[in-house]
């Protein structure tokens, strides 16, 4: 339950656009089909052989598919990628009442030079402004565990606290060529609030003590022989 206090995270667009358009949720409410269908368990192997878990039962994956929020594509578009994929061409409903993606230019990302040998830069517009409390940031990552979208996002770090405008998301296209459409909706970015002064700077690297490669030894013992083992004990419920 959200309590008083708790931080707020807002998304905002034109009043003409509210309730026309998919909004911003939680993580959890794009869980990708692939991740839907998958069994916690694969098929059965030889006789007597224990059925393996997939990757449905590893928690550090779900818990990706809890993390931060899930911004859609405000509307339909259509691509016509060429063969090389150096020329892409964009089309929308003429009654569109935004342009939904846009053109950059290759030399913004040294294109096309390795490695942007075979790559346009395209960015979709968003039209959700974000506002976070002071102090926060927002990270705009890829949707984490998505290798089912045909574009890839570039991440960014923007301090929204003080950014008082919306945010596009730049895009390499990865899916075919030709013609494709992507569906309103689809997720664009994962936006994962960061309070800065919460964020580690220092570091170290050194070789472990004794002590700590016999906490490693007894962690990997269990696990690798005792199922469940770190949602059991070392999980923290998110």
């Amino acid at each position: 339950m959200t309590e008083m206090n708790d931080p707020l995270i807002e998304f905002l667009c034109a009043p003409e656009l509210f309730g026309h358009i998919p909004a911003p949720h939680r993580t959890n409410r794009f869980i990708p089909e692939w991740f839907r269908r998958l069994d916690r368990r694969m098929p059965p192997g030889e006789p007597g052989e224990e059925r393996k878990l997939t990757v449905k039962a590893c928690m550090p994956v779900t818990d990706i598919f809890a993390l931060g929020f899930i911004l859609p594509l405000a509307f339909d578009v259509t691509l016509e990628i060429s063969p090389d994929r150096r020329t892409i061409r964009t089309q929308w409903a003429d009654d569109c009442p935004i342009v939904p993606i846009e053109p950059h230019k290759p030399g913004q990302i040294g294109a096309f030079d390795p490695p942007f040998e075979d790559a346009m830069p395209m960015k979709f517009v968003n039209p959700w402004r974000i506002k976070v409390p002071d102090g926060y940031s927002v990270l705009f990552a890829p949707p984490l565990s998505r290798p089912d979208l045909p574009f890839l996002p570039f991440s960014g770090l923007v301090d929204c606290d003080n950014f008082d405008t919306n945010v596009n998301i730049p895009f390499l296209w990865t899916g075919a060529t030709g013609r494709q459409t992507v569906k309103a909706g689809t997720p664009i970015a994962q936006c994962v609030p960061v309070l800065r002064d919460a964020m580690i700077r220092n570091h170290a690297s050194r070789a472990a003590t004794a002590e700590e490669q016999g906490e490693q030894a007894a962690a990997n013992a269990r696990k690798y022989g005792e199922q469940g083992a770190y949602a059991k004990d070392w999980r923290v419920r998110k």
